[in-house]
């Protein structure tokens, strides 16, 4: 479905959502994103649904932000900005059942609208995260206040500011918490689907009493954050073209840690 395959178990209540742009390393098109919302939509009125795992198809990527071609029409009017990565996500579509992050590659930008809204994250140890705005002349808002409510703020800044240059290695994502397990390459699916088959077991009105909390712990600070975040892309954001030329003359050369 336009990017996203689905599958549902009837017996344990677990569903696997799917970002299928292997190609494209599961970046997000309009396309995808609004089957996104479209799934976490349905998936509110599906009591058979009560856990639901996220991952991206093939080897090399979970996803890797926005689609670079696709064409997102702006108004000419610098108050009005128009994010589509804003809806992808369960809880900006009002989805209070627990999502599993399973992430298996790399995981950069855009992906952190997913993982920033997912309950916790199971990675294998060929996961990276890295977040390339800066070094493509944009600033990360919306992504670096989903991230600093899931990382110590000196990881958040280092990975916000060093751009391309530098990626979080599984290991290290681990020892700062943005992960909660890790697993052996490829086992993170099956592992994040054992997790939300154990939670799809629990009486579902307590589970989701516990996201909202949870959720309602951080919200006013993401409240905040994102309020600001149209103005201050609006204020640094290099010209579309220039960004282009940053991205087509980009080194691919970084570190790990």
């Amino acid at each position: 479905m336009n990017g996203v395959r689905v599958g549902a178990d009837k017996d344990t209540g677990v569903a696997v959502v799917t970002l299928d742009r292997p190609d494209r390393l599961n970046a997000v098109d309009l396309d995808m994103a609004a089957a996104l919302a479209a799934v976490w939509q349905e998936f509110r009125f599906d009591d058979t649904v009560r856990a639901i795992v996220l991952t991206g198809a093939g080897e090399r990527a979970f996803c890797t932000g926005l689609d670079r071609d696709a064409v997102v029409p702006q108004p000419g009017s610098p108050y009005m900005q128009d994010d589509p990565l804003l809806r992808i996500g369960p809880k900006a579509n009002d989805l209070w059942k627990p999502v599993v992050a399973a992430v298996r590659g790399m995981a950069c930008g855009g992906a952190f609208y997913l993982l920033g809204e997912s309950e916790f994250v199971v990675a294998d140890t060929t996961a990276a995260f890295f977040d390339p705005h800066t070094t493509y002349g944009m600033v990360s808002a919306y992504e670096s206040v989903l991230m600093a409510q899931r990382m110590p703020y000196g990881e958040v800044a280092r990975m916000a500011l060093m751009g391309n240059a530098e990626r979080i290695g599984a290991r290290r994502a681990y020892e700062i918490g943005l992960v909660s397990e890790l697993t052996p390459p490829g086992q993170a699916l099956a592992a994040a689907v054992r997790c939300a088959g154990v939670i799809a077991g629990f009486p579902t009105e307590g589970v989701q009493g516990t996201v909202r909390a949870l959720w309602a712990a951080k919200e006013a600070a993401r409240t905040q954050g994102f309020a600001q975040a149209p103005h201050l892309i609006a204020l640094g954001n290099l010209p579309a073209e220039r960004q282009t030329g940053l991205f087509r003359a980009r080194r691919r050369t970084h570190r790990t840690r």
